[in-house]
């Protein structure tokens, strides 16, 4: 008999909310296993250290600010590579996106 497997809500729940949940909590982790306060933090990138304890709090930053936080914290690559690469699904969204590859301009609305 195969056994069932389980799995948390958790990863069925692709919000924004819940990738902000996520990054806030993993910028929070990476900082705190290099040693860094807050304020230390603020020193190195320039973000004030309120605007680093709202993020780590309630999710809220500008992008900036986090470029900035994850650029000090080494994570440039990983940072850079969101969105790299076209992602499909179907053939269908394959071809779209071949047909696409060159354009500038987003297509107009009618």
């Amino acid at each position: 008999m195969d056994k069932q497997v389980y799995y948390p809500l958790e990863i069925f729940d692709k919000s924004p909310e819940r990738a902000i949940s996520i990054l806030k909590e993993n910028e929070r982790q990476r900082r705190l296993e290099k040693g860094v306060s807050r304020k230390l933090l603020s020193k190195l990138t320039g973000v004030p250290a309120p605007s680093i304890e709202r993020f780590e709090t309630t999710g809220k930053i500008s992008l900036e600010s986090f470029v900035k936080i994850v650029c000090t914290l080494n994570y440039f690559d990983e940072l850079v590579n969101v969105m790299h690469e076209p992602k499909y699904r179907t053939i269908d969204e394959l071809k779209d996106i071949q047909d696409n590859e060159n354009r500038k301009r987003g297509k107009r609305c009618k």
